[in-house]
């Protein structure tokens, strides 16, 4: 196995461990939660619905992802965003659970935008 083999195997097995980590209900809304700014646990807890302890449990797993950063404040623990990668993943899975759904705004399909490149 040739090294662009091997580092392109690393990028898809990385890429399932993000999907994986975003299969999940609670740490869907936990991030949805999070794109309107820093929150502590207990906000974030309120916001999904879900206990405290729970909430917490998600948010260990996604900071490991290193898909959200913590902040210490006296005993409160502060959640936000690493970056805008898991936002804009999550964004993307909505949007095509709209189309799912039948939901979304209508726009260019892709192979529509083969062909109209091509005129």
């Amino acid at each position: 196995m040739n090294a662009d083999t091997q580092a392109a195997d690393e990028h898809v097995e990385l890429a399932v461990e993000v999907f994986s980590m975003l299969a999940d209900r609670t740490r869907v809304k936990i991030l949805l939660a999070l794109r309107d700014g820093e929150q502590s646990v207990g906000d974030l807890a309120a916001a999904v619905h879900k206990p405290t302890p729970g909430v917490s449990q998600h948010l260990a797993k996604l900071r490991l992802a290193r898909m959200v950063v913590a902040r210490h404040e006296g005993t409160r623990v502060y959640y936000r965003l690493a970056d805008d990668h898991a936002s804009e993943l999550v964004s993307v899975a909505m949007h095509q659970a709209e189309h799912m759904l039948g939901t979304a705004a209508e726009h260019i399909l892709v192979t529509d935008r083969a062909t109209n490149d091509r005129a």
